[in-house]
This record gives C-alpha cells, sequence and structure tokens, in this order.
C-alpha cells in the first residue's frame, strides 16, 4: 500500500519589531532579513519537491511560497492561518498581564476567547478538519506527496495531534523557514489518524550536489 508524505514548513522571519507580539492574523510580511534567510537555506540546503503546495492565505507564507517554490502555484486555504487573537493582536504578554480574560487564556483555558478573536480550542477544531480535509483529497486522487507553507502554531498543534513519537506542541518548535515531513499510511491513519514524523527539513545537501 502506497505512502503520502506531506512537508510542513514554516513561513520565514518577520520584523524584529514585532518579536514578543502576538502576531496571528495580522498579515505582516517576510522583513528583508527574513527573505535573505530564506534564500540562504534555499542555496546551502535542499528543500523537498512535490506534486502539491499548500499555503495560509496570509503575506509571509505566499511570499515563503514564492521564494522557495517559485515554479509552483500554491493552492491558498484560509483554514491554513494563524491563531486569531482578535484585540490582543499586537500587543505583548506584558501590555495584557492585568487583562483577566487573558490570564484565564494564558492558564490554559482552552474555550477563552481573545475579544474578536478565537479560543485555542476553536482553532485547534479549525486546522484540524482542514488537515484531515487535505489528507483526505490526497489519498481521493492519488497524490502522494504535498507541501503546506503555514505557521509555527499549527504546524506544532497539528504535529502534538497527529504525529509519532507523541510530543507535546512546544516540543516540535521551529525556526523560520524549517519544518518537518510526515508520511502517512492509509491503513494505520484510517485507524487511529496517526502519522510519522521522519525528518526534519531542510535537509543537508549530499556532496557534489548543488
Amino acid at each position: 500500500m502506497k505512502s503520502y508524505y506531506i512537508h510542513f514548513i514554516c513561513h520565514g522571519n518577520i520584523d524584529e519589531t514585532h518579536k514578543g507580539k502576538y502576531i496571528g492574523t495580522t498579515n505582516v510580511p517576510l522583513s528583508d532579513k527574513g527573505k535573505m534567510e530564506l534564500k540562504k537555506l534555499d542555496h546551502n540546503m535542499k528543500y523537498p519537491g512535490a506534486t502539491a503546495l499548500f499555503t495560509s492565505p496570509l503575506k509571509r507564507c505566499k511570499e515563503t511560497c514564492e521564494i522557495l517554490y517559485p515554479n509552483m502555484k500554491p493552492i491558498v486555504i484560509d483554514q491554513l492561518s494563524e491563531c486569531n487573537f482578535g484585540e490582543w493582536e499586537g500587543k505583548t504578554a506584558d501590555e495584557l498581564k492585568d487583562d483577566e480574560l487573558f490570564k484565564q487564556w494564558i492558564g490554559g483555558s482552552s474555550e477563552v476567547k481573545p475579544p474578536h478573536g478565537e479560543s485555542s480550542a476553536d482553532f485547534t477544531r479549525r486546522i484540524c478538519h482542514m488537515f484531515e480535509d487535505i489528507v483526505t483529497g490526497l489519498m481521493k486522487t492519488g497524490t502522494t506527496d504535498a507541501i503546506i507553507v503555514t505557521h509555527g502554531g499549527v504546524i506544532m498543534t497539528l504535529l502534538a495531534i497527529y504525529g509519532l513519537p507523541q510530543a507535546k506542541p512546544f516540543d516540535w518548535v521551529m525556526d523560520g523557514g524549517y519544518g518537518y515531513s510526515i508520511r502517512i499510511t492509509p491503513m494505520l491513519w484510517q485507524r487511529d489518524k496517526v502519522s510519522e514524523v521522519f525528518q526534519k527539513i531542510p535537509l543537508p545537501k549530499e556532496d557534489g550536489e548543488e
């Protein structure tokens, strides 16, 4: 029975002025430094190829696709967006530390929503439904390999839910431009909805590889 391969790549870095702020659906572009870092990674290392390319609709992901996969037309999926932090977008934890709702949210309450945003439970449901739809589509069409360019929070959450070995979301943390490859075996997927995380990407180039 054939296996299906999905390669998750986190978008490149955004401007340092956003560091420490909640940047979810805020549509910021890659920074100039982030673009240069991606181009350097692409030159020095090896990103996987695939038949299908999916991306979040946000600029930082679309621009990452343009740099790493300039000859592929990505399929834009709204549900691949990062968590919507609502009125907390662009603010730091320190700025929000006296907000009672924020205290509940940061304390791990999965149903608490930022004002005009989404709870972590809503976020998880959204991206899980999307991911399962992608896997179903790949299997129905016989497409055995795909790339998903999205956000760190999306990738970490999906790997924590569907990935083997089992690990918590922050065990899957990655830098911009990096990610993980998973292998899906239809029988195991249909029985347990799990996949094997088998490598971190991009890969080192082999000797003599340009």
